[in-house]
């Protein structure tokens, strides 16, 4: 896709922030063309403040000039724009292809609006081709992957783990946790799911994003799309 429709979803995204709005900055590449155009008009005198969801994203706005802050100094937000690396219609997301999805999660589940901005080949019918992140600590990660393994066995899928690697070694998340991706096809009920996961010793987070997004912006061939509530 485009990396110029990509750029128009984000300024689409980026005409909808107003002065004095406490912003979630996403990470991504889609993402960082947000970013980019919130610097440029704060350059040109927009007022916000935002909380970046990655190392990444916070280096960026800092040189973009985006003035920070974080959940502690400013725990509600009024808008969060962020990727996702699948969405169905119903606006269920599945994101941490960027192992961010921790943070991602927080800052979504603080602010009061949640849109997305996507390449349009990111929309699903059936959650489950890109393979869902789980993001859990490093002690007992064996124990750790045998019971999220009788997880997804319970629910009917294919419990095909593997661990996030980087140049040779392990992934490690901003939080110091690793990652096992789940390879699973399809996601019939990402609900029930979420549930199980949730339940796991060990366990952090996972990447299904479930009732946090409100609307979100995907950039397809034909230009624009909008769904939900923008």
């Amino acid at each position: 896709m485009s990396d110029t429709l990509k750029r128009a979803a984000a300024e689409r995204a980026a005409a909808l922030v107003s002065d004095g709005m406490r912003l979630g900055l996403g990470t991504g590449s889609t993402a960082a063309h947000f970013v980019a155009a919130i610097g440029e008009r704060v350059r040109g005198g927009l007022k916000v403040i935002g909380v970046p969801t990655s190392e990444a994203t916070r280096q960026q706005a800092e040189r973009e000039g985006i003035p920070l802050t974080t959940l502690d100094e400013t725990p509600e937000l009024d808008l969060t724009v962020d990727g996702a690396d699948e969405l169905d219609g119903q606006l269920r997301l599945i994101k941490g292809g960027g192992g961010a999805h921790l943070r991602e999660k927080i800052v979504a589940a603080a602010s009061h609006r949640m849109i997305v901005i996507a390449d349009g080949s990111k929309h699903v019918e059936t959650l489950g081709r890109f393979p869902l992140p789980i993001e859990v600590v490093p002690f007992g990660l064996k124990a750790t992957e045998i019971a999220i393994a009788k997880v997804l066995k319970g629910s009917g899928l294919n419990p095909d783990l593997r661990l996030r690697a980087k140049d040779g070694n392990p992934f490690v998340t901003d939080s110091g946790n690793l990652i096992l991706d789940a390879h699973l096809g399809r996601i019939e009920k990402p609900d029930a799911l979420a549930a199980a996961l949730n339940a796991v010793p060990g366990v952090v987070e996972h990447g299904l994003f479930l009732g946090l997004a409100t609307g979100a912006i995907l950039a397809t061939g034909e230009g624009l799309v909008e769904l939900g509530q923008v």
